[in-house]
């Protein structure tokens, strides 16, 4: 079974993914795209996602090692850095980060995951909106009748497409924001 799904925020992906195990589907294959890709299956598993930055690889064959001694297995991700998915087996121990200072780590990373592909975005929307604005038909605001409402209607589509990365933009900011409110809360513990 494929699923194609887009998600800007980690733990609610990871939220999703642990549904579908749940309804009795392991996850074998995450694409790039957001396609994911399920099994049927009779065990019970779980998931667990992870956020890392630039990994070499003799780093990441060392992080690779240490969650496969613990019984994780290494699902996708990408080898630079990204989003790191991990699966196992249910058995009770199915956190992979066992003390407040890794989870604390973790909540950095997401920040820095967050702030960077959200300033990327706002970067874009500056480009795209700096010079021309949302509508780039010439002369629709004067049209009249019919041929404003054709105008108009034809834009619209393209309008909304250059209004993405601001929309990504409100996205990675919330994520950013959810990050650091969990990254504060650890801290102050």
């Amino acid at each position: 079974m494929k699923k194609m799904k887009m998600f800007f925020d980690i733990e609610k992906e990871e939220q999703w993914l642990n549904e579908q195990l749940q309804k009795g589907y392991r996850c074998t294959n995450i694409s790039g795209l957001g396609i994911y890709t399920f099994e049927k299956t009779d065990k019970r598993y779980v998931m667990r996602l992870d956020y890392q930055d630039i990994l070499l690889k003799k780093k990441f064959k060392d992080y690779k090692g240490i969650y496969e001694d613990f019984g994780w297995m290494y699902i996708n991700g990408s080898l630079l850095s990204g989003i790191r998915y991990w699966q196992k087996e249910d058995d009770g121990q199915n956190e992979i980060f066992s003390d407040r200072q890794s989870k604390c780590h973790y909540y950095k990373r997401l920040i820095n995951y967050s702030s960077g592909f959200g300033l990327l975005c706002l970067f874009f929307s500056y480009m795209i909106y700096k010079d021309s604005g949302l509508y780039l038909t010439e002369g629709l605001w004067s049209m009249k009748g019919a041929w404003f409402w054709k105008a108009f209607l034809f834009e619209t589509p393209f309008a909304l497409l250059r209004s993405l990365p601001a929309l990504m933009f409100a996205f990675f900011a919330i994520s950013f924001y959810k990050a650091y409110r969990k990254y504060s809360m650890l801290k102050e513990k």
